[in-house]
């Protein structure tokens, strides 16, 4: 195979990934559930949902600390999708550096 063959085929292997990944979606909650936020597998924040009891005027910090941590764990199983992903169309025993 030459190299030219090769970048192509790598070339369609990541679009084809690109576009799996942006079909998905996930979820990551926080608070017990009380905040839940989706994220496509592009990370794109695509909504945030949040429980009345979750708002406290008086406690606005713990409110974006719950938040952040939704997002945060939402972006992480984008990147263990992703990790899945590859894992999957990668020949067995060959890694991908960086992941």
């Amino acid at each position: 195979m030459n190299i030219k063959q090769l970048m192509k085929q790598a070339q369609q292997m990541q679009e084809q990934m690109q576009r799996q990944m942006a079909s998905i979606e996930v979820e990551g909650t926080s608070g017990g559930g009380m905040v839940k936020a989706t994220m496509s597998g592009s990370k794109e924040l695509l909504s945030i949902v949040i429980d009345k009891e979750a708002v406290d005027p008086n406690d606005v910090d713990m409110l974006q600390d719950l938040v952040k941590a939704a997002v945060n764990e939402a972006a992480r199983k984008v990147d263990d999708a992703m990790q899945n992903q590859l894992g999957s169309m990668m020949p067995p025993g060959m890694k991908m550096p960086g992941f």
